[in-house]
């Protein structure tokens, strides 16, 4: 069964998990002071963000209630500006389109360290949901990802939905290019642990035809 590798930040240290779908990262290095945000809001029970993309907006609507502690991390990183032109590395069709590496190699550095534990999984991973991925227990960071697909077995591997597409499944997130395949060690596609470190220049040089999320703004 394919998982939900996400790439690892800073250094390989340790050779990169075989799963698919997982959040995958060298050991965490030493711990960093957190970023400041920009203003102090409370985040609400539901909300909704707005992704501006390369091919058209989509919105996700977050429910705390689904999984708290990574619709926190999400909020914190919307706030921040995390996503903001960051580019979407990872489509598969039939199964996920992935993102959530910043074009900014110290603020990748910064989350490394910064892991947050997991939430029973109480959703499960149909179509037009989104994930945080994971390279394992308490290894979910910042990249997430969008079932393209009824991926229910996802559920009993510990991804546990926080989120789901109201609006632009078909419009945007369907059309995201998927032409460059797998990333590795499955694939010669994008290898998020390079974009982590290089920024955006790997994927300029490597991979132009790669989507990008513009900007993530909460919306009412």
């Amino acid at each position: 069964m394919r998982a939900i590798c996400c790439g690892s930040f800073i250094r390989l240290a340790l050779p990169l998990a075989l799963l698919s779908l997982a959040a995958c990262g060298p050991a965490p290095e030493k711990k960093q002071e957190p970023p400041k945000t920009q203003a102090a809001r409370t985040m609400p029970d539901v909300y909704k963000v707005r992704f501006a993309t390369t091919k058209g907006p989509f919105v996700v609507e977050v429910h705390k209630a689904w999984a708290p502690l990574g619709a926190a991390r999400f909020w914190r990183l919307v706030d921040l500006g995390f996503f903001d032109k960051s580019r979407i590395f990872r489509v598969k069709r039939h199964f996920v389109a992935q993102f959530g590496v910043s074009p900014d190699p110290h603020t990748n550095g910064v989350f490394n360290s910064l892991a947050i534990k997991d939430d029973p999984v109480k959703q499960s991973n149909k179509r037009g949901m989104m994930s945080f991925a994971t390279n394992g227990p308490g290894t979910r960071r910042t990249q997430v990802f969008i079932n393209l697909n009824d991926n229910v077995a996802l559920d009993k591997q510990g991804f546990a939905p926080f989120a789901k597409v109201i609006e632009g499944m078909d419009d945007a997130i369907e059309l995201f290019y998927s032409g460059y395949g797998e990333m590795p060690p499955r694939g010669t596609g994008p290898d998020p642990s390079k974009l982590a470190v290089e920024g955006d220049s790997y994927a300029e040089s490597k991979f132009p035809r790669l989507d990008t999320i513009l900007k993530a703004t909460v919306v009412d």
